[in-house]
């Protein structure tokens, strides 16, 4: 976890001792306007708010209202508890005696609680952004609409949503998602991402982020932005199974269409592809 500290002790280890212990890399920078500026690379930004209570209700206003989607912890005294107050657009206090796996649980707590991604356990829900999937009755909605997914569209969201952040490799996922006697290629997990993604529209295709030369994530949404999130979609097709990512099908009559090219000019047959499309090519 990337933290920055802000505190003007010359001594940044004495704001909260237990810090050190944890494996965490911790950035200090002064508690001024322009260290905001680094704010926006951190997981979690911390104000040393044990003396001046005055400059650091200012720091963390100014913390909520640049737009970031950086959380906010100040670290009190428990006399400087009192006139703390919702004013102050902190997401979680702290007090310099705080030990350590207390101090680690706060802080993974204050990520998951801010990010945007919510598991309801009782309900069997996920939650991103505008973004629900219900485990209980296999639906997926946006935006209170329903999306139309196949099984394995389903179950790829809903892996991918239930470890945002985490970016996993198509061989993973494959392992994953359709587990350990799924015998076809990689390029199953490029297409079903594309699917997902034209289902999901323009506005929240970026939900699912793509990490060039490894694989594929769910990207939490900003605070404040509810709905798509600025990340760039780039199709990393590095496995060698595609010569040209744009000539997938991607559509009933283009899939159609493919199955009666020349057996020299088509890529090896997926059977996942084939066992879920057939029935619409045969239509067709």
């Amino acid at each position: 976890m990337d933290l920055l500290l802000l505190t003007a002790d010359p001594d940044p280890e004495s704001v909260l001792p237990s810090l050190s212990l944890l494996a965490h890399t911790v950035r200090v920078a002064p508690t001024e306007v322009s260290s905001l500026m680094e704010a926006g690379n951190a997981d979690v930004a911390i104000v040393d708010a044990r003396t001046d209570l005055a400059a650091a209700r200012g720091l963390c206003r100014l913390l909520g209202s640049t737009g970031s989607s950086v959380p906010v912890a100040a670290v009190l005294t428990e006399g400087g508890l009192v006139a703390v107050n919702a004013d102050w657009g902190i997401d979680e206090f702290l007090l310099p005696a705080t030990g350590p796996a207390e101090l680690d649980a706060r802080l993974r707590l204050l990520v998951v609680r801010t990010s945007g991604l919510t598991t309801e356990e009782s309900s069997g829900k996920v939650t991103l952004g505008e973004l629900v999937i219900d485990e209980g009755t296999y639906t997926a909605r946006l935006r209170g609409r329903p999306l139309d997914l196949t099984y394995k569209e389903f179950e790829l969201l809903k892996y991918l949503a239930q470890n945002a952040g985490r970016v996993f490799t198509r061989a993973q996922l494959l392992q994953e998602v359709w587990g350990y006697d799924f015998f076809g290629g990689t390029r199953t997990v490029d297409v079903h991402v594309r699917r997902l993604r034209a289902k999901l529209g323009s506005e929240h295709e970026s939900l699912i982020g793509t990490v060039r030369n490894v694989g594929y994530k769910a990207v939490r949404p900003s605070r404040g932005r509810s709905g798509g999130v600025e990340t760039p979609i780039e199709d990393d097709f590095d496995d060698g199974d595609i010569d040209d990512p744009d000539s997938l099908p991607t559509t009933r009559e283009q899939i159609a269409g493919s199955r009666t090219r020349p057996p020299n000019t088509t890529t090896p047959s997926d059977p996942s592809i084939d066992e879920e499309f057939s029935a619409s090519a045969n239509r067709s």
